[in-house]
Order: structure tokens, then sequence, then C-alpha cells
């Protein structure tokens, strides 16, 4: 497009075709073609003007749907605000125009971002490009099965507890939660007042880390990291335990790879406090979740207050909000200081970890399963036990939004039934350059995973 082997409008022409053309996935719920194919036109205009171009000149990019767009509206999900404009876009949207990516539309989510198969009661079910029968992770859902189907080049995606991540490993792509606060948070409905954190979901990490240059203005190159003598923390301990078997085979082969290709694995036991953090990221959340939303919708225009949002959620989400976030179930005030202080000692206990070990990143398999059918909302089975969705989806993924460290999502391959299986690299705090140039040495190493058949 820099050169005009190509017009932004005729890519963008052919995205919307192939969006119109998978559109059994479900992964949009405002698709604006005409609004898409102006913002095109403009930039195909400043192009031929010579003027300078921004980093992301002309490329659609798709946002979730719990992120403020002025142009589009923003329905969080939930049908009360099916129709709701924001007055302003979010913070990161508004950082991405202003290097001249163009809103490409909204993608589907799971209601109020409060769940994780995208399985959305008012909206449909996101549908997994790998097995239209899967779920593609939650709750960022849409915006991973658009990435994934080749619908766009990247999406924009939010992460309170997987939410980024696990729709990129489901989808075997690369994802990026950043260090807690790298991104601006402002525009999008939180469910906490400290894990909720935008970031994007691609193909590629060298994908990623324009994203990243783009909303922070630091433009200088990420180059890979040599892996040879690179140390990687291999936590054997819980983040290993239970896997399904075929998940266990690809990351094992996996860190065999990476063995092979020269980095240092070390098995140090991580602080015993760790294997608390599911326990940590629920009870906060459930405790934050409806002061953080109610606090929102607030200062919003959307004119709905928390009540009158609520009474028309779908079922599936209003039973599980009773169950964990309201009143009489949702934890004590005690439980959730007692969480607070445990967050924080993990967290230093963890800093400590990484200074103590000269481990550049932890390797674990992003879930314990790979996608599961869509319907199972509760329990999943794996190796002919019953467990609980939440524990193999997210069990793994709760150290990162708890301690507020960057995580990295690399695709390991597929399963022997073609299902996609993720890794997250995790990193010490502030370390999310370090992280991308490690992942972009660890991915030509892994291997590519093939595109879904679609």
């Amino acid at each position: 497009m820099r050169r005009g082997d190509i017009t932004a409008e005729a890519y963008a022409l052919a995205l919307l075709d192939r969006a119109t053309a998978l559109s059994q996935l479900n992964a949009f719920r405002v698709l604006d073609g005409d609004i898409l194919l102006e913002a095109a036109r403009d930039a195909d205009r400043k192009r031929a003007s010579g003027a300078r171009l921004g980093e992301l000149h002309g490329l659609p990019i798709p946002v979730k749907d719990s992120v403020n767009t002025r142009s589009l509206p923003t329905s969080y999900g939930t049908a009360a605000l099916r129709d709701f404009r924001p007055a302003a876009d979010a913070a990161v949207v508004k950082a991405l125009l202003a290097q001249e990516g163009i809103l490409m539309g909204k993608t589907n989510l799971h209601e109020l971002s409060f769940g994780w198969t995208s399985n959305n009661g008012t909206f449909g079910a996101v549908r997994n490009p790998y097995d239209l029968s899967r779920i593609p992770g939650g709750s960022s859902g849409g915006s991973a099965a658009a990435v994934a189907a080749r619908i766009a080049p990247l999406a924009v995606a939010e992460d309170t507890w997987a939410s980024i991540r696990l729709p990129a490993a489901c989808c075997g792509l690369a994802g990026l939660r950043p260090t807690y606060g790298r991104y601006p948070d402002e525009g999008i409905m939180p469910l906490t007042t400290m894990f909720d954190q935008v970031g994007p979901i691609a193909r590629t990490v060298a994908d990623l880390a324009l994203f990243d240059a783009a909303v922070t203005g630091d433009e200088r190159p990420v180059d890979p990291l040599p892996l040879k003598g690179v140390r990687i923390g291999v936590p054997l301990a819980f983040f290993w335990e239970g896997l399904d078997a075929e998940v266990e085979r690809l990351a094992t082969e996996a860190l065999r790879k990476l063995i092979d290709a020269g980095a240092v694995v070390v098995e140090a036991p991580l602080p015993e406090i760790v294997a608390r953090a599911p326990d940590m990221a629920a009870t906060i959340i459930s405790f934050e979740a409806q002061a953080s939303i109610a606090g929102f919708l607030a200062r919003s225009p959307a004119g709905v207050s928390f009540d009158g949002m609520f009474a028309s959620v779908s079922d599936t989400v209003k039973t599980l909000f009773k169950a964990l976030a309201l009143p009489p179930n949702r934890p004590s005030r005690e439980q959730h200081e007692t969480a607070l202080a445990l967050r924080a000692a993990m967290t230093a206990q963890m800093t400590d970890w990484f200074v103590r070990t000269g481990v550049a990143a932890l390797l674990f398999p992003a879930t314990m399963i790979p996608p599961p059918p869509i319907g199972e909302e509760d329990e999943v089975t794996i190796n002919g036990a019953r467990v609980p969705l939440a524990v193999a989806v997210a069990r793994n993924m709760a150290l990162g939004s708890c301690t507020g460290f960057p995580s990295l999502i690399l695709p390991a391959g597929l399963t022997r039934g073609g299902l996609p299986v993720g890794l997250e690299l995790l990193g010490p705090a502030g370390s999310d350059r370090t992280l991308l140039a490690l992942g972009l040495a660890l991915a030509p190493v892994l291997g590519s995973v093939p595109p879904p058949n679609l």
C-alpha cells in the first residue's frame, strides 16, 4: 500500500468479501462496509498526496465490542446497549487511528466479557474457524476468529482473566497481554480496578510488535533475541499438571525444540503462593465486577443503570453473575481484602524469583485442553475426568492477570484432530519488548500453524 501496488480500498473490499463469505463464524457484531470503504479511500488520497504515512496506514482493524468507538455502536455484548453510540473513541482506538489504522467493525464477544466461550446469548455464538462446532475462546472470541479466518490482519481484544490469551490459543494465533497499564484502558467497560488490559491478537509476533509501536509511540525495531543461552523457566508443578494428552504432547514437543535451539530450561520451583492465583483472581473479579460495571455506566452517556442493563442480560450470564458476583453469593469484603494482600505478596515474590533465577520468561501450556465444543459452559472432560471449564481454560492464565506481568501467546501446533494449542510466555513487569523479541525468535523454531480450512 505504501508503494501503491495495492490500494487501501482494494484491500478493504477483499476483506469485506471474505467477511461476508465467512459470516457463519459470527465474528462481527457490527460491520459497516460504507464507513470502512470511505476511510480506505481517505487513506488512498493521503498516500497519493505524498504525505507522510502512519505505521498502520490503510490497515482495517476489527475492535472488540467492549471498546468504545464513536462511529459504530458499542454494546459490551449485551442487549440493553445494542444501539449505544459512545461520544468518543476509547484511548487505544484513538492511538490506532492516529497511526492511520482503519476501524473495520466491532467483534462479537462473551456478554459483558464475563465468560470464556464467546457463546453470546443475545448475538449468537462465535465459532472457531478450525472447527465450527468449537469455541474460539473468550471473551474476545470474535476478534480472534476474524484474524484466524484471514478476515483481518490483527484485531483489538481485551483481557481481564485470559480474554486475549485464551482466544489466541484457541485460534492458533499470537496474542499479547502487556504489562498492566502499558496501553490506555480509558473507554473500555471494566470488570475490576486492576486486571483489565487492552491488547492485540495477530497472526505473527511481528504484527504484535507493530501494534505495540503504534500505541506506545516507541518505534525502535524489535529484533529476535538470540536463543542460545536464554534461560526459560518451565514450572512443571501446577502449570503442566492434569493436561489433556494432546496438549501435553504438543507442549513437550515445543519444549524439546527450544532446547535443541540452545535455550536453557530452568526448572526452579515457583513460590507456593502461585498455585493460589486462580482463587485470588476469582475473588477479586467477583467482588469488583458489579461496582466496576455500574460505575462505568454511570460515567457514560449510555443512559442506563446497572439494574436496567442487567434486567435484559441473557439467562446464562445472569445466572453466572448472580452465583458469583451479586449478593448474597459475592465474596465478602474481608475475602476481597485477603485476596488483595495475597496478590501483592505473590507479585513481590515472583518479581524476586525472576531476579534470583535470571529467567527471561516462564513457558507453559496456555490451557489444559484444546478448544471444547460450543455449549460446554460448566464442565469439560480431561482424560476421563470431569473438570470445571474455568479450571481447564483459565487456570494457567491467572498468574499473568494477578501480577500484571506481560504474557505472550504463541501457537504450539495442531492436535491430531486439527485443533490449535497455545503456549504462554510470561515475563517480569516491563519486559514487553524483551518478550516480543523472544517471541520473534521462538516462532520459527516452533513452526507455523496452517490456516483453517474454510
